[in-house]
């Protein structure tokens, strides 16, 4: 059985951001975007003021998802984000622009959008994007797969692969390595003595120093990179944020 690692961006309502005119059309990307996925929706402009009647009122959770319908106007896409992310409940969300079939090769690939999906578009596609976005910015962990971020875990196989927008990437990990990630991230968010790691990954009787835990971590990283958020606590040992 699969379990969601649910963060308060995942509980929360979809953002829907658009220039004057477009977030209240009734085949708009709001709509769509409430009907098929149940989710509460808040609609604002591009500079984050809210639109008039047309959101539920304000319940302090983080957006779970940020839509911007630029259209016809792709150069607005870098500005609005800037304006939009002040705001702290949009600060980590991630976006899919909606962009219009005529500015598709305006659209600057570093505005800061995760993905984006031309518009109008049939309701299963809209819906297929989001998903898809969603289920590379979360977490979830199963007997068989762990998953966080862009870092996915077959435990069975014993397989790692880095998913990126070109597709997965498969990392090769030595049989300690795999077992030191797996150990990290079944064990997300609380602190790792070195000591603990020895017990967990080499086992009870292992007789060797804790500065192979370390050696181990350096390795990790060097192959993993940014998909390993890794912090070290001076003192303590490790955490996975």
């Amino acid at each position: 059985m699969t379990q969601y690692v649910m963060s308060a961006r995942d509980a929360g309502p979809i953002w829907i951001a658009g220039h004057e005119g477009v977030v209240d059309r009734s085949d708009g990307v709001a709509e769509v975007a409430a009907e098929y996925l149940g989710a509460p929706v808040r609609l604002v402009d591009l500079w984050g003021q809210p639109v008039d009647g047309k959101s539920p009122p304000n319940d302090g959770r983080a957006a779970r998802l940020l839509i911007v319908e630029v259209l016809d106007r792709p150069d607005l896409l870098g500005p609005a984000l800037k304006a939009l992310r002040r705001a702290p409940l949009l600060a980590e969300a991630p976006v899919l622009a909606a962009i219009g079939p005529r500015a598709i090769n305006q659209l600057d690939p570093a505005a800061g959008h995760a993905d984006f999906v031309v518009w109008p578009a049939q309701p299963s596609e809209l819906y297929a994007r989001i998903r898809q976005l969603e289920w590379q910015t979360s977490a979830y962990a199963s007997e068989e797969h762990i998953k966080l971020g862009p870092l996915v875990i077959d435990i069975a196989a014993r397989e790692v692969t880095i998913v990126g927008a070109e597709g997965g990437r498969s990392i090769t990990l030595t049989s300690r390595e795999f077992n030191l990630l797996v150990a990290l991230v079944s064990r997300r968010g609380r602190v790792l003595s070195r000591e603990t790691l020895l017990d967990v990954v080499w086992g009870a009787d292992y007789d060797g120093g804790s500065k192979t835990v370390d050696v181990h971590v350096r390795r990790l990283r060097a192959k993993l990179g940014e998909a390993l958020p890794l912090q070290t606590i001076r003192g303590a040992g490790y955490v996975l944020r």
